[in-house]
């Protein structure tokens, strides 16, 4: 009688003890970290850097020679306030202005990718022929592996 009430009572703790958890799954390793982006801005109608910008382009440089080769794309923008031909040589001026800074702040130019948008991709949406500071602009964006040359 001893025994089977010592079996009824392990079997009643048992029935009481909650069951395991299920394992955790693994979670996915977080996606890798966006890329630096640095801005510059230009006046209204020029493509001159000014000494604020060059402070940012400077630390863009100073990115770039700290970590691995990789590509730096230089992308110039425009307002919307001349025609979109003359935005689109505007954009890539200005992106040439700054990709030459950067050669001068000791980015090699073979790692340096320069393209103009013009009036596209407007960072503040306006109608045509608004003159807006935040669409004059460069930006710097660091990443993605280095140009064939650099390899």
């Amino acid at each position: 009688m001893k025994r089977l009430f010592v079996v009824c009572l392990l079997l009643t703790v048992a029935a009481c003890v909650a069951p395991p958890p299920p394992p955790v799954a693994a979670m996915p390793p977080p996606p890798p970290p966006a890329p630096p982006v640095f801005l510059v801005f230009f006046d209204w109608n020029s493509a001159s850097v000014s000494p604020g910008a060059s402070e940012v382009i400077g630390l863009a440089a100073q990115a770039y020679r700290t970590g691995a080769p990789v590509t730096v794309q230089v992308t110039g923008y425009t307002d919307t306030s001349g025609s979109y031909q003359y935005n689109e040589r505007l954009s890539v001026r200005r992106a040439r202005a700054v990709a030459a800074v950067l050669a001068q702040d000791g980015v090699p130019p073979g790692a340096v990718v320069v393209t103009g948008r013009g009036e596209n991709d407007l960072r503040v949406p306006t109608p045509q022929g608004v003159r807006e500071p935040q669409n004059r602009r460069v930006e710097i964006v660091e990443g993605g592996p280095p140009p064939m040359s650099m390899r």
